[in-house]
């Protein structure tokens, strides 16, 4: 058989072996051509002779003898199927003996012995690239194996084809880890290579683990549990029974960082300070809150750190300039870096040492300011640092002393710091009292002392300005206030002496049973304070209550319009009777007025505003008509005025016309001599020189030639 050249080159394969293919599937399709036309020239004789004989054209034994001719026919060519087989480069063929079995590789025909065996078969080969193998199990003694390529693989008579695949194919960074199944024996092989597995083997790949300078890894053995740190730059392989964690980042520590550490197996902590490369150990932890580095407390030279260490108890005190790194059990004792007390010249400030209970006082230097940083156990009272209590003429402090419980009031000038034991209650400012103003004051004892600022009350030797003393206060008193003082709240600790107006308001009846609202003033001064005090705490409330029963029984006796004729006097009988009761209060009334009453009632009320409002239209329109004939008067005065003016202006103006004239006329006498002088040589005719003067005079020139 021709192969053709395009079917090589379509199928990528050499002509040998095409050839076989084309040689083997063209023997086939001849065979079964060849099976197909026998049967039909068997068939055709016998159907020929089976008619022939029916119909006695041609003796009985003619058919008989194609009958047996063409069986023997057909077993002639069946024995030929049986032994003859055509076999390709790529085929071979499996022969089924009876008692055992055998290949014959192609390309060639295979003749073999139609009774020697079952049956036959024809297989394809295996072709087996560079990168390929095949996984052979022997069906007669259950052996496996592996055949690699590149090769054309013809199989064994018992064998049997359980897988063909790729070779792994490894590069630099790859592995493959091989356990064999039947040993358990693990191995690794790192790339680059091809790997072939073994008949027993079984293959794990895996990525290498690649880490950069600043990278790590825990590796851990699974046989013997050990664990181990891998640091890079380098790249890793496991070894058969190691696995590794995820890829870390080492902790870069600068020259003011830190970390703690603790190693999980003896409970080790310490402290590793920066400038370094932290890889942890796989025993080690990082302790909580502290997965990112810690800054160390740079300290400034007025700053420092108070450290506390949680095993001992130990307090350690670092100040500045420095770098500070706490050690492993040690934390801040105050939350955050401290600052020095900062005392000026006026500040002070309480330390107080808890170890010890004493109490110390440190305020300023005379020459400047002075910083001062607690101790250990050092803590600041009272708020912190505060300002010295400037002593002078305005001001005293009163200081108590804790340790004896007593008050003392400190006058001396001067820059006041307490001791360790005195707190100051109270800066007291210098009472000065103006002339019009009085004061009490209550001793430790319970006595009572006035003090006045003018210096016809004041007592010989008492002054007028000074400090309240320890254990004295100033007296209070509660007012009431309001116009109807219904509320009580008003504290009065400076009384003025100067006479002075209180308002009030209360109802009243008439005996005409009409009830009016009141509306008036006090004019009134305080003037014997110790009987005040004496008698009443709420002297503005007793002086309005007991106006009020006053006006009630005076308004009660006269009718509404008896009471709006007689308000005034009324209102003078009220504190013109009873004077003693004001004397008593220690106040003198010099005036009580009322200034508006009105009725409670609205329609009473409106009766009497129309009333008033009546009596005030009468009282505008008479003021009206006076203003209205003041005008024309004034009006009148004015006119003559004006004509007596006008007369003194006529003649005036008279004089002046009498005085123009003269010097008029004098002026043109004066012109006229001194042109008829002028002209008396040249024209000593009189007339002719008065004809001259007229004829210039009436051209306009005289004045020009005079």
């Amino acid at each position: 058989y021709a192969v053709p050249e395009e079917a090589s080159r379509v199928s990528g394969r050499s002509p040998c072996s095409c050839a076989g293919r084309l040689h083997t599937s063209t023997s086939s399709a001849v065979g079964a051509t060849m099976s197909t036309g026998f049967v039909a020239i068997a068939v055709v004789p016998v159907v020929c002779s089976v008619a022939a004989a029916v119909f006695n054209m041609v003796p009985v034994t003619v058919p008989m003898v194609l009958i047996l001719l063409v069986a023997l026919g057909s077993a002639l060519w069946m024995l030929f199927q049986r032994a003859v087989y055509f076999l390709g480069e790529e085929e071979q063929l499996l022969i089924e003996g009876w008692l055992e079995r055998r290949a014959q590789n192609g390309p060639g025909v295979a003749v073999v012995n139609p009774f020697t065996h079952r049956g036959a078969t024809i297989r394809k080969a295996e072709t087996l690239s560079a990168t390929e193998y095949v996984k052979l199990c022997n069906s007669k003694d259950g052996s496996e194996r592996i055949e690699k390529g590149p090769q054309l693989l013809f199989l064994g008579p018992y064998d049997k084809l359980v897988a063909k695949s790729p070779a792994v194919c490894l590069n630099n960074t790859q592995f493959v880890i091989i356990t064999n199944q039947l040993s358990g024996e693990r191995s690794v092989l790192r790339g680059p290579c091809m790997w072939f597995p073994g008949p027993h083997d079984e293959a794990r790949t895996g990525e290498a683990v690649s880490m950069s300078r600043t990278e790590y890894i825990f590796v851990e053995d699974r046989l013997t549990g050990e664990r181990k740190t891998v640091r890079g730059p380098c790249v890793w392989f496991p070894e058969p029974f190691e696995s590794a964690s995820k890829k870390f980042n080492a902790i870069v520590l600068q020259e003011d960082e830190y970390v703690r550490l603790k190693d999980k197996t003896s409970g080790k902590r310490w402290v590793q300070k920066g400038k370094a490369q932290v890889f942890l150990e796989p025993t080690w932890e990082l302790e909580a809150n502290t997965e990112k580095p810690l800054k160390a407390w740079s300290l400034k030279a007025y700053e420092y750190v108070r450290l506390l260490d949680s095993v001992s108890g130990k307090i350690s005190v670092y100040r500045g300039e420095r770098v500070v790194f706490p050690g492993p059990d040690e934390s801040l004792l105050d939350g955050e870096v401290l600052s020095a007390i900062d005392l000026k010249v006026h500040e002070y400030c309480k330390i107080l040492d808890q170890a010890t209970g004493d109490v110390r006082v440190e305020h300023g230097s005379g020459g400047g300011s002075k910083q001062v940083f607690l101790g250990p156990n050092e803590r600041v009272l009272d708020g912190g640092k505060k300002k010295a209590v400037e002593v002078d003429e305005n001001h005293a402090v009163l200081v108590r002393d804790k340790a004896t419980g007593q008050l003392r009031l400190v006058k001396d000038k001067q820059l006041f710091v307490p001791g360790p034991n005195e707190t100051i209650e109270e800066v007291r400012d210098l009472i000065r009292l103006a002339d019009h103003e009085a004061m009490i004051l209550r001793g430790k004892d319970g006595d009572f002392q006035y003090f006045y600022g003018s210096d016809e009350k004041r007592s010989p030797g008492q002054e007028r300005s000074f400090f309240l003393e320890p254990y004295d206060e100033i007296v209070k008193l509660c007012w009431s206030k309001g116009r109807r003082r219904e509320s009580r709240n008003l504290f009065i600790e400076r009384f003025d002496c100067r006479p002075q107006f209180m308002s009030f308001e209360f109802n009243c009846r008439t005996s005409d049973n009409v009830e009016l609202i009141l509306e008036g003033t006090f004019f009134w001064e305080v003037v014997d304070l110790p009987a005040m005090v004496k008698s009443t705490g709420d002297t503005s409330g007793d002086l309005c209550n007991h106006a009020r029963s006053q006006f009630i029984r005076h308004v009660a006796r006269v009718t509404l319009k008896q009471f709006m004729d007689e308000s005034h006097a009324i209102a003078k009988k009220v504190w013109e009777e009873d004077t003693e009761f004001y004397k008593s209060r220690g106040v003198r009334i010099h005036s009580l007025e009322v200034t508006r009453y009105q009725c409670a009632d609205p329609r009473t009320s409106a009766i009497l505003e129309q009333i008033i409002q009546e009596t005030t239209n009468r009282m505008n329109r008479l003021s009206q008509a006076e203003s209205e004939n003041e005008v024309s008067l004034f009006r009148m005065q004015g006119q003559i005025e004006q004509e007596r003016m006008n007369g003194d202006l006529l003649k005036i103006q008279h004089e002046h016309s009498t005085e123009e004239a003269k010097v008029a006329g004098q002026s043109e006498s004066a012109r006229i001599a001194a042109f008829m002088q002028g002209l008396g040589d040249s024209v000593p005719k009189i007339e002719d020189r008065v004809t001259m003067w007229q004829g210039l005079r009436e051209t306009g020139g005289a004045r020009p030639v005079s």
